[in-house]
């Protein structure tokens, strides 16, 4: 009972990690906005979406070769750097801009940036799991709301496609992305949401037996080493023996899982017509069913991981949350075409 306790409490935190970051993103979709903070000209320009995918191919080509020249503090500084920058555009709009500075010629919230500034310091010098949580979370939602403001309905659904079919190939088939998730576990950064089932674990002092998943990556719950990241091949068998779910002291998740589909869910909130159904959330009927969507969908991923095999999330996100979100678009009156923004 006590160990069926603690897979149900690791499977809440989960979840309400996920909804802090879609409930985040839709927050921010109107400060976003005001602000400016639109990354693109056209956001209906399903083009958009290309870029994006080309970017993240170039990313990760980058970081697979800076792990294999076992140059990972170049990779440790940029990341840290890209949290901090995230949260600067978070804590921009939500810290009110008390202490302004001229800066360039620009007004600078010192607050805000003193803020975004201590999320880096955390992540550099003490970035034990609640750290590396809070500023995943932080980041998601920055992240989601940026994307879902900059991306029209379209570009969001073939962004959400093509990442879930990469996602698939680069763990079913080419495996990459394993052997960069295990490569970037001992940075200890926000690549990923920590998921301890022990109050004693610290991910500090953790010896990395574990192996999670990177950003666009699978949930993993995985201790044996695979043959992605030079270890045994049989270790990767269905008949290998394998340690049972509740004998483990954490399992890690992707942050670009909980970012992604994410973005589908800020996009319904910018894009689709209907009316918000919260006074001062951004939230509206299509962005509610996408996000029941991706819950089911993550609720999926999570059965599937506790057999204690490494799965690519976002094809169950991603299409919990195209799925869901065309459900709502479809029940609030738009039509097909006016869902798929065509």
């Amino acid at each position: 009972m006590e160990n069926r306790t603690r897979v149900f409490a690791a499977v809440g935190l989960t979840v309400a990690m996920f909804l802090l970051v879609q409930l985040g993103a839709l927050a921010l979709v109107e400060p976003f906005q005001q602000a400016g903070y639109q990354q693109v000209e056209n956001p209906s320009d399903p083009t958009n979406s290309l870029f994006y995918v080309a970017a993240v191919l170039v990313l990760t080509g980058v970081m697979l070769a800076i792990i294999k020249l076992e140059v990972q503090w170049l990779l440790r500084g940029a990341l840290i750097f890209t949290s901090g920058l995230l949260s600067w555009y978070v804590f921009s709009v939500v810290i009110p801009g008390w202490l302004l500075v001229q800066f360039g010629g620009a007004p600078l919230n010192v607050l805000a940036l003193a803020a975004a500034a201590g999320v880096s310091l955390a992540l550099a010098v003490h970035p034990e799991w609640y750290v590396i949580d809070a500023a995943g979370v932080v980041m998601g939602a920055g992240a989601a709301g940026l994307f879902g403001i900059s991306f029209g309905l379209l570009p969001a659904i073939l962004l959400l496609t093509v990442l879930a079919v990469y996602d698939a190939i680069s763990v079913y088939g080419t495996e990459h992305m394993l052997t960069l998730a295990s490569g970037v576990m001992d940075l200890k950064i926000p690549v990923i949401l920590v998921i301890p089932m022990t109050l004693s674990y610290s991910f500090l002092n953790d010896d990395g037996g574990m192996t999670g998943e990177e950003d666009e990556a699978e949930a993993s719950m995985e201790d044996e080493p695979s043959a992605a990241d030079g270890g045994d091949p049989a270790a990767t068998d269905a008949d290998a023996e394998r340690p049972d779910v509740t004998e483990r002291d954490v399992f890690f998740i992707g942050l670009g899982d909980a970012v992604m589909p994410s973005v589908m869910v800020a996009s319904a909130a910018s894009f689709a017509p209907p009316e918000p159904l919260v006074s001062g959330l951004a939230l509206n009927l299509p962005a509610l069913t996408s996000m029941v969507g991706t819950i089911a969908g993550l609720l999926a991923l999570l059965w599937m991981v506790m057999k204690g095999r490494a799965h690519a999330g976002l094809p169950l996100l991603n299409g919990g949350a195209i799925g869901g979100y065309l459900v709502g678009a479809l029940a609030s009156g738009m039509t097909l075409m006016q869902a798929l923004g065509l």
